[in-house]
């Protein structure tokens, strides 16, 4: 049965980029998808996969802090996540390796609002630093 105390809680998470926490995200997604060639040939009623390149796409989201985003342009850089929910199975971290925004938000305010920003990434590659086991 579920323990549900080593579920993971999100606000347990923290985000590194080029070594500095990000204290003003409150989210960040990473995917990497696999392109897939099919392969189909005669005499054979099941369609076949061939692996192909991956793709490294992911977001930061949160409050407007510093232009820092701005001042790094479309300049590589480096995420590393972190997990850290003391109740769980122990801690995961992941760094995503040679990041570049998709696009830079120059303005987003709106009067009454508190400024947010959102950065869209690739990457193109990453490593799993510290995984999460159960003995």
């Amino acid at each position: 049965m579920l323990d549900a105390s080593r579920t993971i809680h999100g606000s347990k998470g923290k985000v590194l980029v080029e070594g500095k926490w990000q204290t003003n995200l409150t989210e960040c997604t990473a995917d990497v998808e696999m392109d897939k060639k099919e392969i189909n040939t005669l005499g054979d009623d099941w369609t076949r996969y061939k692996r192909g390149n991956k793709k490294g796409t992911g977001s930061m989201n949160g409050y407007k802090i510093t232009s820092a985003m701005i001042e790094r342009g479309f300049e590589k850089f480096e995420i590393i996540t972190a997990l850290e929910d003391p109740e769980s199975y122990g801690y995961e971290r992941i760094r995503l390796k040679n990041c570049m925004a998709d696009k830079i938000q120059l303005v987003n305010m709106k009067a009454g609002e508190v400024v947010e920003e959102e950065t869209s990434f690739t990457f193109e590659g990453y490593e799993l630093l510290d995984p999460i086991r159960v003995d």
